[in-house]
């Protein structure tokens, strides 16, 4: 490649379409705007209400009535699914049918068991990149963690995730109400924590011991006279082939912590810890600035934490609820698109394996059982 065409590949604008622009497909538009050379081409939104506030954050996009009409739209580099979650797998299969471009598509990747078969195979036949979209990578304090959880522990030995935090948000029709279109709150939810498993460990689960269930969230709504049906809490422990063990605890009433996120991860030379506040808007203005994100290093010998903040650009950290992460998720997979990168950070594999692992979390909650991986996977 000469250097004019880096150039290029750097100045070039990069043009999105869009499907599905609820409350996700809206942060990932507000982001989007923020990136140089880039625009949103056209939306494909079924609802009214959400196509409107989508135009507020892309004036300039074309609105579209399908899937099919979006990917007949002529000068679009590549897509974005940000659709309900059970919609994901079949309008992959649409695009890969009509127009194969790259796609950054929501997590989770699926929410059935059964589809696991058909992202397989369209893995295998796609000849375009797929990013799943895995936010919480890119969150600064997370992916500090990450960075230096190797030096620091000498080796994660142990790993433990909490998130306690608000409720599930309203969503169009309420779909994020029921398991069958949610896949269950440890996939819809938790697929992100996962992922981070997998990624800090670098080894693939083997066995998934859980407990949760409904304690607060959701009891007395209804839809069309169904009630929810959504886990709002659990605990869910991970054993990984390099025998390593991680601890994930959710609480989906506990919007009153001053952190959202807590993530540790510990070896025989000491700790590491990540601190992430939960969106800016929901915190409380009469107690002030929203707290800092911070990294925590805490060695064994010689003992002393040092504490350190990770800041987050007011601009970046407006733009959406998950601690600017998916700004930097949009630059990285920008930079696919441009050929600037070789392949996506994180790929089908990870998205299937963050996907299995929760529905092996939901198997063992309801059945009140270990439930190992092979079950799910066939021993692949």
């Amino acid at each position: 490649m000469t250097t004019d065409t880096l150039a290029d590949c750097g100045t070039r604008t990069i043009t999105y379409g869009v499907i599905g622009c609820g409350m996700m497909g809206q942060e990932h538009l507000r982001n989007i705007a923020l990136l140089d050379n880039t625009t949103v081409g056209a939306i494909y939104e079924p609802d009214a209400e959400m196509r409107s506030i989508a135009l507020r954050f892309a004036p300039d996009a074309l609105l579209v009535n399908s899937l099919e009409a979006l990917l007949e739209v002529p000068d679009l580099d590549c897509l974005l699914i940000a659709s309900p979650n059970f919609c994901h797998v079949e309008q992959l299969q649409q695009i890969a049918a009509k127009r194969p471009l790259p796609v950054l598509v929501e997590k989770p990747l699926f929410t059935d068991p059964d589809h696991a078969s058909a992202i397989n195979d369209f893995a295998a036949s796609y000849p375009a990149p797929v990013w799943v979209a895995m936010e919480y990578r890119y969150m600064p304090p997370v992916a500090k963690l990450l960075q230096e959880a190797e030096a620091v522990t000498g080796g994660i030995k142990m790993l433990t995730i909490r998130e306690h935090r608000f409720p599930f948000l309203p969503k169009v029709g309420a779909w994020n109400r029921f398991n069958r279109y949610t896949g269950g709150t440890f996939v819809e939810k938790c697929c992100h924590f996962f992922d981070l498993m997998r990624l800090a460990l670098q080894s693939n689960p083997v066995r998934v011991m859980a407990m949760g269930g409904q304690a607060a969230n959701h009891l007395h709504e209804s839809y069309d006279g169904e009630a929810p049906d959504i886990f709002d809490h659990g605990y869910v422990m991970v054993e990984f082939e390099s025998g390593v063990r991680a601890m994930l605890e959710l609480c989906m009433f506990a919007e009153g912590a001053r952190y959202q996120e807590e993530i540790s991860a510990v070896g025989p030379n000491g700790k590491i810890e990540a601190l992430v506040p939960g969106p800016g808007r929901f915190w409380p203005a009469h107690l002030g600035a929203a707290p800092t994100p911070q990294v925590i290093v805490s060695p064994r010998y010689p003992k002393g934490p040092e504490v350190r903040e990770i800041p987050v650009d007011p601009t970046i950290l407006e733009a959406g609820d998950h601690n600017g992460s998916t700004f930097y998720q949009h630059q990285g997979f920008v930079e696919l698109v441009r050929g600037q990168r070789d392949a996506p950070e994180v790929s089908l594999q990870d998205g299937k394996w963050a996907v299995i692992m929760g529905i092996a979390a939901q198997r063992s909650m309801t059945e009140g059982r270990a439930v190992l991986i092979s079950e799910l996977t066939g021993g692949d």
